[in-house]
C-alpha cells in the first residue's frame, strides 16, 4: 500500500489504483486490510489537497472519499475533482458514519456513486469496490477514458452530440457563407429560405418589415409534395401576411423570443401588395403552390439586429417535427440572418444616401451655375463696351473674379465627390516638372497680383522628368498656391521650391502667413476640415482643397505632407512624386490649343437660344447680338420647337434642366427634323458629370459646356463652319 506524500510508487501493469482518502490512520488500516484480498494497488491520502495532487499524478478505478476531513472536506474535494478531465467521470464512494437527505443529495450531485455508512461492512465494501476495478480493467483493456459502465454510456452520447456539432458547424458554415455572398436584401432573403428547407423544416417563408411596419412574405420554399418527382420551390413573392399571423410575427419580433405554434395561414388571401419605399417594385406574382396538408406545426424566428427589427423566418413542418432542442440552431441561423440582412439593409441605406449626395452634388453645381452664367455674360458685354468711368472698371473687374472663383469652388467640390467615389482617372504621361511649376504659377498667378504677393521660385535647372496627369498635378500646384495666398496678408512671401529626393521629387509651397495650430495639424487633409471656425469666417473657402490635393497626389503615387510651428508663424506643404532626370529629350503632352479666332459673321447666321433662366438667355442674347448674329430666345421645349421651326436656326444653344422637355429630349426631336437636324447644337448646362455629358452625345448634341462658360470658347464653337464641324464629326 503505498503511502507517502511524494511521487506513489507505480503500480504492477495488471494491478488498477485505488485512492483513499481520510485523515485518520487508523481508517487507512482498515481499509487496506478489507480491501487487499482484491490485489490490486492502494493509494493513500491524509487530506483533499494530497488527494487532488495524486490525481495528477495518476489514474484511479475508484476514490473511497472520507466526508469529515479538517483541510478540505469530502463534498469539496470531490467538487475538485470532477473540474480535472481526467477524474470527471472516477467513481467515487463517500464513507460516513452519518449522512441526511440534504448531505445525499449534494454528494449525488457531485458525482457520488454510492454513500457507504462507517463504521463499514467489509463485504459490502469490498465487492462495490471490486465492481469498479472490474469495470476500469475492462475499459482499460478497451483503451477508454470512463471507469464506470454509466460513464461508457455517456461517451457514446458524447460521440454522438460530437458528430452532430460537426455536421452543425458544418451546416452554420455553409448558412453563413451563402448568406454573406450578396448585399442584396431579396437575394439574402432567397438565401436564407434556401438554406431553411430541409435543414431547419418542410417548408420556409420570409417576412419582412417595410418601411411602414407592414410585414409582406418576400419569399418562400417548399421541400416538394407526396409525389417524388417533385422538387424543392423556391418562390420569390411579396404577399401581405394574413392578420393573425402578423399578429404572431410582431409579437415574436417584440420578444425576440422563438415561437413554436399550431400552423396556420400564411399569407392574406387577396394576392395584391404594395411594394414598400426601400425595397424594388414586386414582380409578377407567381401561381400560390398547393401547400401540404399534414404542416400542422410552425416555428416563427425572429430576425433582429440590434435595435432594428427586421422580420420573421417562418417555418411549417409535420407534428412534432419541431423540438425545443432545435430552438439553439434556429437561433444560430437566424442570428446570422439577421446580421446579413442588417449589413444588406445598410448597404442599400448608403448606397441610397450616396446616390442622393451625388443627385445633390450635381443639383447644388447646377443651381450655382446657373446664376454665374449671366453675371459672366454681363461682364463680357461690359468688356466690349467703351467704360470710362474707373469705378465701373473696378466693379467689372471684381466680379469678373468672383465668378471665376465661385467657379473654381464648384469645379473643386466635384472633383472631390467623384474623386472618392472612384470616378477619376489620371493620365500618366511624362512631363517636366518646370513646365509643372509654370502652369501652376500662371493659373495662381492673378490672386497673387491682387494681393500684392512676393513668389519666389526655386526649382532645379536639370531636366526633371516625373510621370503623371499635367492637368490634375498643376491643379495640385495651383491649390496649394491659392491656399498659401489666402491664409498670407497682402504684401506677403509665399514662395514655390523643389528638390530632387532619392527617386523623387518634393515640391514645397511656403508661406508667412496664418499658420496651422499644432491641434490642428493632423487634420488639415480632410474633407470639409477648417482651422478658422468664427462666425466671421474671416478666409472663407468650403475646406475641400486640401482633400482634394491629398486624393490627386495619392492617384499618382505621391505622399503629401502639411508642417507648421504654430499660430502666426507661416506653414508649408510639401508633396513628393515620383520623379528621374533625364538627359534626353521629353515627348511633353501638347499644350492647350489655341482658342479659335472668332470670324465676323453676317447677321444672317441665326442663333436660337433655349434657356429657362431669363437672365441667362438675355444676356447670351445681347452678347451674341454684339457679334452680328441673329437671336432668338425660348424658355421651355415646346417654344424652343415651334420657332425652330419657323426661324430654321444655323445654331441651338440648349440648356438641359428645363422644365415639362429637358435639353435631351429637344435635341432629339430636333435631329429628327430635316429643318434641324445638320444645325450646331450646343448643350450650355450646369450639369458637368461625366454622365450628363454622355446623354448629351447620345442625344444628339455636338458640344457640352458647363456653366459659367468661356465666352471666347463658345462663340468659336458658334462660329464653326459647317462643314467644318461635319468633317471632325467624321472623323
Amino acid at each position: 500500500m503505498t503511502d507517502t506524500p511524494g511521487v506513489p510508487a507505480a503500480p504492477d501493469l495488471d494491478q488498477v489504483n485505488i485512492l483513499i482518502v481520510d485523515d485518520l490512520p487508523e481508517k487507512h488500516l482498515v481499509m487496506a486490510s478489507i480491501l487487499e484480498e482484491l490485489g490490486q494497488n492502494l493509494v493513500s491520502a491524509r487530506s483533499g489537497r494530497e488527494a487532488l495532487r495524486l490525481i495528477l499524478q495518476m489514474e484511479f478505478a475508484v476514490i473511497l472519499l472520507d466526508v469529515n476531513m479538517p483541510d478540505i472536506d469530502g463534498l469539496e474535494t470531490a467538487s475538485l475533482i470532477r473540474q480535472y478531465k481526467k477524474t470527471a467521470q472516477t467513481p467515487i464512494l463517500f464513507i460516513t458514519a452519518y449522512v441526511d437527505e440534504a448531505q445525499a443529495s449534494k454528494g449525488y450531485a457531485l458525482g457520488a456513486v454510492d454513500y457507504i455508512s462507517s463504521p463499514v461492512v467489509p463485504g459490502v465494501l469490498r465487492s462495490k469496490v471490486k465492481v469498479f476495478v472490474d469495470l476500469h480493467r475492462m475499459n482499460r483493456q478497451l483503451q477508454q477514458q470512463a471507469v464506470e459502465r454509466e460513464a461508457l454510456a455517456r461517451a457514446e452520447a458524447a460521440r454522438t452530440a460530437a458528430e452532430d456539432a460537426t455536421r452543425r458547424a458544418a451546416y452554420l458554415s455553409d448558412a453563413s457563407q451563402r448568406l454573406s455572398m450578396s448585399l442584396n436584401i431579396n437575394a439574402t432573403a432567397h438565401a436564407l429560405a434556401d438554406i431553411a428547407v430541409p435543414g431547419l423544416g418542410d417548408m420556409a417563408a420570409v417576412a419582412l418589415l417595410d418601411s411602414h411596419g407592414e410585414l409582406h412574405c418576400r419569399c418562400l420554399k417548399i421541400s416538394g409534395s407526396a409525389d417524388p418527382s417533385v422538387g424543392p420551390v423556391l418562390l420569390e413573392c411579396h404577399r401581405e401576411l394574413s392578420a393573425p399571423m402578423a399578429a404572431i410575427v410582431h409579437s415574436t419580433v417584440r420578444t425576440r423570443q422563438i415561437k413554436f405554434l399550431p400552423a396556420i395561414d400564411l399569407c392574406a388571401a387577396s394576392t395584391a401588395s404594395t411594394a414598400s419605399a426601400e425595397f424594388t417594385s414586386p414582380p409578377p406574382q407567381p401561381s400560390w403552390p398547393e401547400l401540404p396538408a399534414d404542416h400542422e406545426e410552425m416555428a416563427v424566428c425572429p430576425l433582429v439586429a440590434g435595435e432594428q427589427m427586421l422580420g420573421a423566418l417562418i417555418l411549417f413542418g409535420k407534428a412534432g417535427g419541431f423540438a425545443q432542442a432545435d430552438a439553439a440552431l434556429l437561433s444560430e441561423v437566424v442570428g446570422r440572418a439577421s446580421i446579413a440582412m442588417e449589413n444588406a439593409r445598410l448597404y442599400t441605406l448608403v448606397q441610397e444616401a450616396d446616390r442622393r449626395k451625388n443627385e445633390f452634388l450635381a443639383m447644388l453645381a447646377h443651381e450655382l451655375r446657373n446664376p454665374l452664367a449671366p453675371i459672366r455674360n454681363a461682364v463680357h458685354i461690359i468688356n466690349g463696351t467703351e467704360v470710362a468711368d474707373p469705378t465701373v472698371v473696378w466693379a467689372r473687374d471684381v466680379i469678373a473674379r468672383q465668378v471665376d472663383h465661385m467657379s473654381r469652388m464648384v469645379d473643386d467640390l466635384l472633383d472631390v465627390s467623384r474623386i472618392v467615389r472612384g470616378k477619376v482617372a489620371v493620365h500618366m504621361e511624362p512631363l517636366l516638372l518646370s513646365t509643372l511649376c509654370e502652369r501652376a504659377v500662371e493659373a495662381s498667378g492673378p490672386l497673387l497680383a491682387a494681393r500684392q504677393q512676393e513668389l519666389a521660385l526655386d526649382i532645379p535647372q536639370e531636366a526633371v522628368v516625373l510621370r503623371g496627369d499635367l492637368v490634375r498635378l498643376s491643379q495640385v500646384l495651383s491649390n496649394l498656391l491659392n491656399n498659401a495666398s489666402k491664409f498670407t496678408d497682402p504684401n506677403g512671401k509665399i514662395s514655390l521650391s523643389a528638390s530632387l529626393q532619392g527617386d523623387g521629387v518634393s515640391i514645397t509651397v511656403s508661406d508667412s502667413g496664418q499658420g496651422i495650430e499644432a491641434e490642428f495639424l493632423p487634420h488639415v487633409f480632410d474633407l470639409f476640415a477648417q482651422g478658422d471656425q468664427a462666425l466671421d469666417r474671416a478666409q472663407g473657402g468650403l475646406g475641400i482643397g486640401l482633400t482634394l490635393v491629398k486624393h490627386l497626389v495619392e492617384l499618382h503615387k505621391g505622399t503629401v505632407e502639411a508642417y507648421s510651428e504654430g499660430r502666426g508663424k507661416g506653414s508649408r506643404i510639401s508633396v513628393y512624386l515620383p520623379a528621374s532626370l533625364s538627359d534626353q529629350e521629353v515627348a511633353l503632352p501638347p499644350a492647350d490649343a489655341p482658342k479659335t479666332a472668332r470670324p465676323v459673321r453676317a447677321a444672317s447666321r441665326k442663333v436660337l437660344v433655349v434657356d429657362d433662366l431669363p437672365a441667362s438667355a438675355d444676356t447670351l442674347k445681347v452678347l451674341l447680338e454684339m457679334e452680328g448674329f441673329a437671336v432668338r430666345i425660348a424658355n421651355d421645349g415646346a417654344t424652343a420647337l415651334a420657332i425652330a421651326q419657323e426661324f430654321i436656326p444655323d445654331v441651338l444653344i440648349l440648356d438641359i434642366g428645363l422644365p415639362g422637355m429637358d435639353g435631351f429630349e429637344i435635341a432629339r426631336q430636333l435631329r429628327s427634323r430635316p429643318e434641324s437636324k445638320d444645325a450646331l447644337l450646343i448643350a450650355l448646362t450646369g450639369y458637368g458629370e461625366a454622365e450628363s455629358r454622355l446623354r448629351s452625345q447620345e442625344a444628339g448634341f455636338d458640344h457640352h459646356v458647363v456653366k459659367p462658360a468661356d465666352i471666347d470658347f463658345l462663340l468659336s464653337l458658334v462660329c464653326q463652319p459647317l462643314d467644318e464641324r461635319k468633317a471632325v464629326g467624321g472623323a
